[in-house]
């Protein structure tokens, strides 16, 4: 969980070579994975796909935007001034563009700090925010994961590779179950048994400490909101992430194929959490592979490839190219402020 400083705003309005090539690399990897995958085939179940339904997957995305902004004047709560809803969105969108845009999305809290403090929010202040909004993702997958391991070894669901998924997931939820004690428990683990990260070298320690400690901060600081508040912010992440990984779904039912909602919810969470340790911008590469792979099983090589290719547009490409504008136009407008 990366919180920048926003001590020099200008490393934001800095381009570096090295970001335009791996933003290029994320931007086609999607149709080489595809044209790789299912060949002539895929493309053909892309441009065959309904344009209704593309239609109705591009206003979700445009929803998840606007409950993203939602929260956000949730969270500041009139601290940063008049921002209204169409404020609100226009930050969202500039953040994550340059969360999409940046290796590991280190660019997207960064940009919300600089954006919060052009309009007078301290940099602490924004952090906390950030920290927040972590928060509340972080309670609704742990929510989620709980759900699905219940699910999976008390229900009668019936996914592919049924004992790996079962294996996984409650792998997962000891993870879990570790992760949460361990924070809880953290202050006095690192005073007292400090021998545990003996075997990692300072530096790293240190910074896995860090991250650790700022987890941790922003567990508690989301769980000592007023209740209203937490509950209102847990209801709009809660309503964008189910909008968000339905996208799935509906580029599976677009294509021709044939899904349970639940085993491609699934399917996203454990994607993604694989797409981190992707170099490149948005996990572009480690995310196309893993959704695709857990597809198969489901339909054919080209229905997959060509699912995958219109999810990404949609939950990838769309907020690149409706934040870029966005981006620049704030990039530019500070400038010309300095």
């Amino acid at each position: 969980m990366p919180v920048p400083s926003a001590a020099k705003p200008q490393r934001l309005l800095r381009f570096r070579p090295l970001h335009g090539v791996l933003l290029l690399a994320a931007l086609v990897a999607p149709l080489v994975l595809t044209s790789l995958a299912g060949g002539s085939k895929a493309f053909e179940h892309v441009a065959q796909f309904p344009i209704g339904l593309l239609v109705l997957m591009i206003a979700m995305a445009a929803l998840c935007w606007n409950l993203n902004a939602a929260r956000l004047r949730l969270m500041l709560n009139g601290r940063a001034g008049q921002l209204g809803q169409r404020g609100a969105l226009g930050i969202e969108l500039a953040a994550k563009c340059a969360l999409c845009a940046t290796p590991g999305g280190s660019g997207g809290p960064a940009t919300l700090l600089l954006l919060l403090a052009q309009r007078g929010f301290s940099p602490s202040k924004g952090t906390a925010v950030f920290l927040i909004d972590q928060g509340c993702d972080l309670l609704f997958f742990l929510l989620m994961l709980s759900g699905l391991v219940a699910m999976s070894v008390f229900g009668d669901a019936q996914w592919p590779h049924q004992g790996l998924v079962q294996l996984s997931l409650l792998g997962l939820a000891l993870l879990a179950v570790g992760v949460s004690l361990m924070m809880g428990y953290l202050p006095k683990l690192l005073r007292t048994q400090r021998q545990w990260l003996a075997w990692i070298r300072p530096s790293r320690r240190r910074w896995l400490v860090r991250r650790l400690l700022r987890c941790r901060h922003a567990l508690r600081m989301t769980l000592a909101l007023p209740k209203a508040t937490l509950a209102a912010m847990l209801a709009l992440t809660t309503l964008h992430w189910l909008l968000r990984y339905s996208l799935l779904y509906l580029a599976v039912i677009g294509i021709g194929g044939h899904a349970d909602w639940l085993w491609t919810f699934l399917t996203q969470m454990l994607a993604m959490a694989a797409s981190q340790f992707s170099f490149l911008p948005g996990g572009a590469g480690a995310a196309e592979v893993g959704v695709g792979s857990l597809l198969l099983p489901l339909m054919g090589r080209e229905q997959a490839a060509a699912a995958v290719l219109v999810w990404r547009l949609i939950s990838y490409h769309l907020y690149l190219a409706a934040g870029a504008p966005l981006l620049l136009f704030y990039s530019a407008r500070m400038l010309r402020q300095r």
